[in-house]
C-alpha cells in the first residue's frame, strides 16, 4: 500500500512540475518584429530632428515679431514642429499599444502557471496527508520488509523538499504577476497621457492654421491693414491679462496677475498654471453653492451663516482645526469670530472651515505655511492672500503628482477635492477641472503668443 501511494505521488510531483515548466518569457505573437521596432525608432528620430529644427526656426524670427512675413514664418514652424510632435506621439502610442498587449499576455500566462501550480499542490498535499497518517507501529505489524521502509521513507523526505520548492515557485509566480499588473498599469496612464498630448497638438495647430490664413490674406502691401490686426490681438491679450479672475473668500484679481502668481510656483513645483488657475476656478463655483460661514463657538465648532445667520453645527472640527485658527488669527489680526470660512456642505460627512481662495483647512495650511512664507519673502503666510493661496495651492498638488501628464493631473485634481476617497467621490470635480484647463490654456498660449 506505501509503495503504492510513493509512485501515486511521484507521479503527481512530474505532472505539477510539468505544469510550472514552462518559461518566464513571454510569448511575443502581439509584438512587433525587430524591423518593424527598428523603422518605427527611425522615423521617431527623424522626427526628433525636424521637432529640434521647428523649434530653432521659431527662435530665430522671434526677433521678426510683428511683421507679417516674420508672423507667418513663425506660424508655419509652430504648425510644422506641432504635426512633427503628433507624429512622434502616435509611434509612441503604437508602441506602447504593443508593450500593452504584451503585458497582457504575460498576466495571462503567469495566471494560469499559478492556477496549475495551485492544482498540482492540493493534489500533493492530499496524498501526503495520507503518508503522513502512517505510524512505525503499523509498518512493524505489517509484512512490509523493514529496510524497504526507511528507503521509502528518504524519497519522501525528497517529496516534501520538492513540496517546498513548488510553494515558493508559486509565490514568485503572484509577485511577479502583481510586479506586471502595476507595470500594465503604468502604460496605460502613458498611453492616455499621449493621446491628450496628441489632441493638444492638434487643437494648437487647428487655431495656429486660422491665425496663418488670416495673415496670408493680408498682402505684403497692406502693411497698415495687418498693423491693423496685430493691434487687434494686442487689444484681445491686454484685456485677457485685465479680465478678473474669481477667488473664493477673497477679492479678485486679474488673470495677469494671477498667471504670473502660477508661473512663479510652477518654477519649483513643476505643477502648470493651467491647472492651478483651473482648481481655483472650480473652487470659486462651489462657494457661491456651499456658502460663507463664521465660527462662533470655540469648544465645539459650531457657526452661523455670514449673510443668513443660519446656525451651522459643524462649521469648524474643534481639536482639529479650531487651536490653529485661533493662532493664526493673533499671528494676522484677524477676529476669529468674522472671518469667512467655508460652511460644512449639506448632505457630506465631515466639517467646513476651509479657509481662503485654495480653501485649505487651517490643520493642512499649517503644514505648507512655512514652506509658502518662505518663497513669498514673508514672516507669516497668509490663506486669503491670493499669492500665498495660489503657492499653497502649487505646491500642494505637486506633492499629489500634478506634474505629470494628463492623468496626473486629473489624479490630483480629484485627490485635492475628495482625498483618500478620489476614486470616486473625486471624479466628477476632476472632469470638471480638466474641462477648464483646456481654456484656460488656450488663453496663456495667446498671451504668450502675443
Amino acid at each position: 500500500m506505501f509503495r503504492k501511494v510513493f509512485i501515486v505521488i511521484c507521479g503527481l510531483m512530474f505532472v505539477s512540475a510539468s505544469a510550472l515548466a514552462f518559461t518566464h518569457t513571454p510569448t511575443h505573437a502581439q509584438d512587433l518584429t525587430q524591423e518593424e521596432r527598428a523603422a518605427l525608432q527611425a522615423q521617431y528620430d527623424e522626427l526628433q530632428k525636424e521637432i529640434a529644427v521647428q523649434q530653432q526656426i521659431i527662435k530665430e524670427t522671434q526677433a521678426k515679431k510683428g511683421s507679417l512675413q516674420g508672423d507667418v514664418t513663425l506660424l508655419n514652424a509652430k504648425i510644422k514642429a506641432a504635426q512633427a510632435q503628433i507624429d512622434a506621439k502616435n509611434i509612441s502610442i503604437k508602441q506602447l499599444s504593443s508593450q500593452i498587449a504584451n503585458k497582457n499576455v504575460v498576466i495571462k500566462q503567469l495566471s494560469t502557471r499559478i492556477e496549475r501550480g495551485q492544482e498540482s499542490l492540493a493534489s500533493i498535499m492530499r496524498q501526503t496527508q495520507m503518508l503522513d497518517d502512517y505510524s512505525v507501529v503499523t509498518v512493524a505489524l505489517s509484512a512490509q520488509d523493514i529496510s524497504g521502509f526507511f528507503s521509502d521513507l528518504d524519497a519522501f523526505t525528497s517529496i516534501k523538499t520538492q513540496l517546498a520548492e513548488l510553494f515558493s515557485d508559486i509565490r514568485q509566480a503572484k509577485a511577479q504577476t502583481e510586479t506586471e499588473k502595476a507595470d500594465l498599469a503604468a502604460k496605460q496612464n502613458a498611453t492616455t497621457d499621449a493621446k491628450a498630448a496628441v489632441q493638444t497638438e492638434q487643437q494648437r495647430i487647428s487655431s495656429d492654421k486660422t491665425q496663418k490664413q488670416q495673415l496670408l490674406a493680408i498682402t505684403t502691401n497692406q502693411e497698415t491693414e495687418y498693423k491693423k490686426v496685430l493691434a487687434d490681438r494686442q487689444a484681445k491679450a491686454a484685456a485677457i491679462r485685465a479680465a478678473l479672475f474669481p477667488l473664493r473668500d477673497a477679492a479678485a484679481i486679474s488673470f495677469g496677475t494671477a498667471l504670473g502668481y502660477a508661473q512663479q510656483a510652477k518654477v519649483t513645483t513643476g505643477v502648470d498654471p493651467a491647472l492651478v488657475l483651473a482648481i481655483l476656478t472650480q473652487e470659486s463655483n462651489l462657494g457661491a453653492n456651499v456658502g460663507q460661514c463664521y465660527l462662533t463657538n470655540d469648544q465645539t465648532g459650531a457657526g452661523i451663516g455670514k449673510n443668513s445667520g443660519t446656525p451651522f453645527a459643524k462649521v469648524m472640527a474643534p481639536v482639529r482645526d479650531v487651536p490653529v485658527f485661533l493662532q493664526l488669527s493673533t499671528q494676522l489680526g484677524f477676529d476669529p469670530h468674522h472671518q469667512v470660512v467655508s460652511c460644512p456642505i449639506a448632505g457630506v460627512v465631515g466639517w467646513g472651515g476651509a479657509m481662503g481662495p485654495a480653501q485649505f483647512i487651517p490643520s493642512t495650511w499649517a503644514l505648507y505655511a512655512p514652506q509658502v512664507a518662505a518663497a513669498n519673502g514673508k514672516g507669516v503666510a497668509n490663506p486669503w492672500d491670493a499669492k500665498d493661496a495660489i503657492t499653497a495651492m502649487s505646491v500642494y498638488l505637486g506633492g499629489l503628482g500634478a506634474g505629470g501628464g494628463y492623468s496626473a493631473q486629473r489624479t490630483a485634481a480629484a485627490k485635492y477635492y475628495a482625498g483618500g476617497a478620489w476614486a470616486t467621490a473625486g471624479q466628477g470635480y476632476a472632469n470638471q477641472v480638466m474641462a477648464k484647463v483646456s481654456s484656460i490654456q488656450n488663453n496663456i498660449d495667446f498671451l504668450a503668443n502675443t
